[in-house]
């Protein structure tokens, strides 16, 4: 290999095995890591500035501002608060519906914002019940992956994947929906076989709830909270028919955050504030990151490598799955995607070479069009890995931590021994989805 490849490859790695070990904050190791690639002249800074995907950052930054107003109107823990008073106390209709509620949100917002309002609700319904919270936050770590894996916004992998295909919200709602459902349902059934014996409440502690929260208090500003709701639904629609509009899905959050910054009067600098800009200045770094690898050729050569396994797009797919999804459960699915994303191009573009002279653009949805059991794979296998362990995705680590201030804290171990199975089971149950819709029934 030629010196700026084992450059590129040596910082690649270095950089990948710091944010695995968590010993330095991830955020930190990947905007070395992209300085290092402009100061070896890997990239130049122009490169590297391209290779930043500002439609993903744009994204994030819309979706986030948007959600900060909402969670001011209180209508998240009115909403758990109704859900528990529906059930009657019965635990079981209490996990399964903050599981429903938990996937739906998830993939409607995005799996860390949600798991963040609702499992300080979830341990405070649980400690009233005087029963224990881990079956509940566990139902929640699950549905929130399994849930985000349905939409564009509902999971930091699918964004990318989004961003670097053109694919649309609506592609992922039509092609990953049927799928989650399936999973979804799958694993609720399990879960209910697992914690039978952990889901009983006394009457008596039921009446606890019924006296100790009113939903009426909840709501902080109602006329907020209207507002609010309708941007919500304009910038949800927006999602689905941005291509009619011939619009990018970053415009169309920008556009949602805006206006409800603008018509909420909230304070600009307290919203700003909540905006996680670790997060987005880890993407920056990792784009420049992977961008380099791509300069240099190496991201072609792994290309290479996985078409020699087969050059059917089905085994491909279903490899891709896998890999994906054990790798997802023991390292960073973002960072992952982010490195798989060119080499899925590259093979998409060996598979489905450009044979009839089109152009670029209409050779791009020639190809991606084509390709797509591979994407939809690899934002099955990202998404729903997460769930393999506690670090296997953001969402996860966020309820951990909320975990600790219980009697039983989620740790590594006694999470593995539920989650990994389970993501097992809904890996199976996606390799068949993908048979079935992209073999049998294309």
């Amino acid at each position: 290999m030629e010196p700026p490849t084992i450059t590129a490859l040596v910082i690649f790695i270095l950089a990948y095995a710091l944010i695995i070990s968590e010993r330095i904050h991830r955020t930190k190791i990947a905007l070395l890591g992209a300085v290092l690639v402009i100061l070896f002249h890997i990239l130049t800074q122009s490169e590297a500035f391209h290779y930043i995907d500002f439609n993903t950052i744009g994204l994030l930054i819309g979706m986030m501002l948007l959600i900060g107003v909402i969670k001011e109107t209180g209508v998240f823990t009115y909403i758990a608060i109704i859900l528990t008073k529906k059930t009657k106390g019965d635990s079981w209709k209490i996990l399964f519906l903050f599981s429903i509620f938990t996937a739906v949100a998830s993939a409607l917002l995005d799996n860390v914002t949600t798991v963040l309002l609702i499992a300080p609700i979830t341990i405070l319904i649980a400690e009233m019940l005087d029963i224990s919270p881990f079956p509940f936050l566990v139902a929640e770590i699950l549905a929130s992956n399994i849930g985000g894996t349905a939409t564009l916004i509902g999971d930091p992998p699918n964004i990318l994947i989004g961003s670097a295909t053109d694919l649309s919200f609506l592609d992922f709602m039509v092609n990953l929906g049927p799928a989650v459902i399936i999973v979804m349902a799958v694993t609720l059934l399990l879960l209910r076989f697992i914690f039978r014996n952990q889901l009983k409440v006394e009457f008596s502690d039921y009446e606890k709830v019924l006296d100790g929260m009113d939903e009426t208090k909840v709501i902080k500003d109602k006329t907020l909270l209207k507002r609010s709701m309708i941007v919500l639904a304009l910038t949800m629609i927006g999602f689905m028919i941005h291509d009619l509009l011939g619009l990018k899905p970053a415009t169309v959050a920008m556009a949602g955050g805006s206006v409800l910054l603008v018509w909420s009067g909230t304070d600009i600098e307290e919203r700003f504030k909540e905006i996680e800009w670790t997060t987005l200045f880890f993407f920056i770094g990792l784009f420049v990151l992977v961008g380099g690898l791509e300069k240099v050729g190496l991201l072609e050569k792994l290309a290479s490598g996985v078409l020699s396994i087969s050059d059917n797009i089905i085994i491909l797919s279903l490899c891709i799955l896998w890999v994906s999804a054990i790798a997802s459960a023991f390292l960073d699915n973002i960072p992952f995607v982010a490195a798989m994303i060119p080499l899925l191009a590259s093979i998409s573009v060996a598979l489905f070479p450009n044979v009839d002279g089109l152009d670029e653009a209409a050779y791009h949805i020639y190809y991606i069009k084509h390709s797509q059991p591979l994407w939809w794979s690899l934002a099955l296998g990202a998404c729903m890995g997460g769930n393999g362990t506690l670090v296997g995705a953001s969402a996860n680590v966020v309820i951990a931590g909320f975990s600790e201030k219980t009697k039983s804290p989620l740790n590594f171990k006694n999470y593995f021994r539920f989650g990994f199975p389970l993501m097992i089971v809904s890996i199976a149950i996606s390799s068949l989805y993908i048979l079935v819709r992209y073999l049998f029934l294309k």
